[in-house]
Formats: C-alpha cells, sequence, structure tokens
C-alpha cells in the first residue's frame, strides 16, 4: 500500500520527528510546555501576573486570620500572527540533479520527491526558528514586538504592521539607562548591575544572568574591575558546551554583584534583515538584558486551512503545520508550512534592558 507523502497527517508526522532548530532565546527563555501552551483555536489566552514580595499578616492571638486578597493578573485574548512561508515544486525541480547527487545519476524525478519534500520541511522549519528567535529578541528588549504582515511579496512595502505590547505604561518599564557608557574608563559596571538587578528582585522576579552582544562582552572582559571580579576558570572564549547553550551563544565567566551571581553571556547569532537583505544581530550592538531562564511562555495557536482531499476545513494544533496544493493542469505543486507563535513573559516586565555603548 503506497503512502501519500503530501497528506497533511503524513507531513505532520514527519514535522513531528525532526529536530527542531536549536535557537537560544526561545529555547531558554520562551519554553512552550505542550500540554498548557498549545491552543486548539487561531486565538491564544495571554496571563500574566505582577511581582509582588508581601508578608503574610501577624494577627493576634485568639483572633482567627486576616484576609488577604488574591493577587490580580492580566488576561487578554490576542490572535497570534501567522508565519507561513511556501515553495512551489514543478517537474524541473525533479528533473534536476540535487545536491551532493551524483552527475550521472539515474533516480528518476518521481524518487526525487521525497527527498525534495524532506528538504523544503527542514528549511522551512530553519526559518521558522529565525522569526521565532526574533521575535523573542524583540520580545525581551521591547516588551512586545512589532511584525511587518505582508499581503503578497515578502520584504515589499506592502505590509501591515502587527503589534503586541506588554505593559500598559506610556513608555517601556524595563529599560535602563546609564549615565555613562560602559567602554568609558570612568563607567561602573557593577553600580549598573545593581540597580538593573533591583528592578528585578524588587518585584520578587529573579535576575541570574545577562545576554549581551559580543562588543558588549569584550568590553566587560577589558574592564579592570570586572577582570577582578571574574571567576578565570569560567572564561572559556573558544569551547561552548552544546548540551547548555546552542550555537551563537557563549558563557564567558561569572561575577558576584552585591552576593548575587549573575553569567555573562555573548550572543553572536545573526538574522537577515527582511527589508535590506544585511545580517544583523538578535541581540543589537552595545545592547545588554538581565533576566532568568524560562521568564516567558512560547505559545502556539492553531492553524486552520482548506484541504485539497476533501476541499473542507480542518484546525491543527501544532508549532509546525504542512499543507499541500496541486496544480494538475500547470503541473505545480505547492509546499507551505504554517505557524502561530506567540511569546510572552510569565511575570510583568520580568527582564531588564539597556544600550550600554553608543
Amino acid at each position: 500500500m503506497s503512502i501519500n507523502i503530501y497528506a497533511t497527517h503524513t507531513m505532520l508526522a514527519a514535522v513531528n520527528q525532526m529536530l527542531p532548530r536549536a535557537t537560544f532565546l526561545r529555547d531558554r527563555y520562551f519554553p512552550t510546555n505542550e500540554s498548557t501552551d498549545m491552543f486548539p483555536t487561531e486565538d491564544v489566552l495571554v496571563e500574566y501576573k505582577d511581582g509582588n514580595k508581601k508578608m503574610a499578616p501577624v494577627v493576634m492571638p485568639r483572633k482567627g486570620g486576616i484576609t488577604i486578597e488574591r493577587e490580580g493578573y492580566t488576561t487578554q485574548r490576542y490572535t497570534p500572527p501567522l508565519v507561513a512561508p511556501q515553495r512551489p515544486l514543478t517537474i524541473d525541480d525533479l528533473n534536476k540533479k540535487g545536491f551532493g547527487e551524483n552527475l550521472f545519476s539515474q533516480r528518476t524525478p518521481a524518487q526525487r520527491q521525497a527527498e525534495i519534500l524532506g528538504q523544503d520541511l527542514a528549511d522551512f522549519d530553519e526559518m521558522h526558528g529565525a522569526r521565532e528567535e526574533y521575535i523573542a529578541a524583540q520580545c525581551m528588549m521591547n516588551n512586545g514586538y512589532k511584525l511587518r504582515q505582508y499581503a503578497d511579496k515578502y520584504g515589499s512595502s506592502d505590509f501591515k504592521e502587527y503589534e503586541i505590547r506588554f505593559y500598559s505604561e506610556a513608555s517601556n518599564p524595563s529599560i535602563y539607562t546609564p549615565t555613562i557608557d560602559w567602554d568609558d574608563p570612568n563607567a561602573d559596571i557593577i553600580a549598573d548591575l545593581t540597580v538593573m538587578i533591583r528592578m528585578l528582585t524588587s518585584k520578587g522576579l529573579p535576575a541570574t544572568e545577562i545576554v549581551v552582544n559580543p562588543d558588549v562582552a569584550d568590553t566587560i572582559i577589558n574592564n579592570p574591575k570586572i577582570q577582578k571580579l571574574l571567576d578565570n576558570m569560567r572564561i572559556n572564549l573558544g569551547n561552548i558546551a552544546p548540551t547548555l547553550l546552542p550555537a551563537g551563544a557563549a558563557s564567558i565567566g561569572k561575577i558576584n554583584v552585591q552576593g548575587r551571581v549573575i553569567e555573562i553571556i555573548s550572543y553572536d547569532e545573526q538574522y537577515e534583515n527582511e527589508e535590506t537583505g544585511v545580517l544583523e544581530y538578535y541581540i543589537p550592538s552595545g545592547q545588554v538584558i538581565l533576566t532568568a531562564p524560562a521568564a516567558g511562555r512560547g505559545l502556539y495557536g492553531a492553524v486552520t486551512q482548506l484541504e485539497q482531499t476533501d476541499s473542507q476545513f480542518h484546525t491543527y494544533m501544532g508549532k509546525r503545520v504542512p499543507k499541500y496544493t496541486a496544480d494538475a493542469k500547470g503541473e505545480v505543486r505547492e509546499l507551505k508550512v504554517s505557524s502561530r507563535p506567540l511569546f510572552i513573559p510569565k511575570n510583568k516586565s520580568p527582564w531588564v534592558t539597556a544600550k550600554v555603548l553608543k
């Protein structure tokens, strides 16, 4: 019995067995709980709480207890943005020699289609991973994010803006502005970090690591005051432990800031700017983010699509939902992989960002 490799359920099974692209910011700071963060509808519920440090009340003997109101939390309904790259497959693609294939290969177009399908699914997963990493970075730096929703050509001027932010104030409350740039000889990096840490710990939120652009990492390493505090056994610029940090991220050491041990992580992964085509850092030059692992959540809405097999709409839960359409007259198949990611903070403003270099 032959298997239709282009059936949605067949491709879904293949996608679920693929090892997803490792992305540092998404995986470390926005983990996804498969039982609570995957939604059966396109809309998702976003909930986050304000941090607090209230103490339990002291009560007079034989007076019972003191009623404490439950802490409020913010709940909103959002429709996550739709991420959906697609690619056509023609007979010309099937007739061409594949990458790495022998020049005189006897493989038929029918034999090549499964391999091309697998490569397309892998390529799209890479693209989805890059977009999710971008969303994660923007969420941490801006306490929200803006995305361009294109109607036709990717990177064109024909788009609508998708915006979401996780604060109600007039400006982002998670921004700290140092009085002196960190490359100035008079800069006091420890003092700045102390203030940033207290912006989190005063709300009962953890502060355990700072993620920085490589230029900031160099500045920190070369700072005389920091060099005295660094645990030199932890400085390792040439080796990355892949089980702890994926490609692009490297721990350069730990420093003790007023009794709190902060790990410094340099992140140099880049993406291609959709407007200019220029490579840019996910964490821009001169930027730092103070936070803790799992400060956010990665939510995914369901994808509803019209299936060609029965001409009916079907809804699928998942991080990646593939679909194919076929045009018999034009002899073209088109593969699309859709996703509805929404990355949110677990608590209000669980990170602090700062521009420390011009």
